[in-house]
C-alpha cells in the first residue's frame, strides 16, 4: 500500500557561531548556515492542527541551542542535531543535517566547508 510522506525543512538558516578548531576562530565566530530536514508518514486526520506534524519552531530551537556553544568541530554540532531530532520526535523515518561554514582559514577566496550527516530507518 502506498504511503505519503511528509517532509520538514529549514534552510540556510544564520548563525553567527564559535565553532571551529583553532582558538581564534572560537573567539571571533564564524558564520554559518544550517540545513535541515526530516521526513515522517503523513497520518494527519486534521492539517490545520500543529499537533499533527513537526513544529519547525522546534526545529529552530534544536538548531540555536546546539550552534550556540564553543566546540572545535561541525561533525560534532551536525550528530548533536541529528541525535536531538531522532531522540524527540521517535517517528522521523529521514533526517538529513547540513552546515555550510563560510570563509575557513585556509587561504581559498570565497571556499566553503560543508559538513553533513543522515539517517534512513
Amino acid at each position: 500500500m502506498a504511503q505519503i510522506t511528509q517532509k520538514i525543512a529549514l534552510e540556510d538558516v544564520r548563525f553567527f557561531s564559535p565553532i571551529g578548531f583553532y582558538e581564534e576562530e572560537q573567539l571571533l565566530g564564524n558564520e554559518f548556515f544550517v540545513h535541515v530536514s526530516v521526513s515522517f508518514p503523513f497520518k494527519n486526520p486534521d492539517a490545520e492542527n500543529i499537533e499533527n506534524t513537526l513544529n519547525y519552531e522546534d526545529l529552530y530551537r534544536i538548531l540555536n541551542e546546539v550552534m550556540s556553544p564553543r566546540r572545535k568541530l561541525l561533525e560534532s554540532a551536525a550528530e548533536d542535531i541529528l541525535n536531538k531530532l531522532l531522540e524527540g520526535y521517535a517517528y522521523i523515518e529521514e533526517a538529513e543535517v547540513r552546515i555550510k561554514k563560510m570563509n575557513p582559514p585556509f587561504g581559498g577566496d570565497l571556499a566553503n566547508s560543508v559538513v553533513s550527516l543522515s539517517f534512513k530507518r
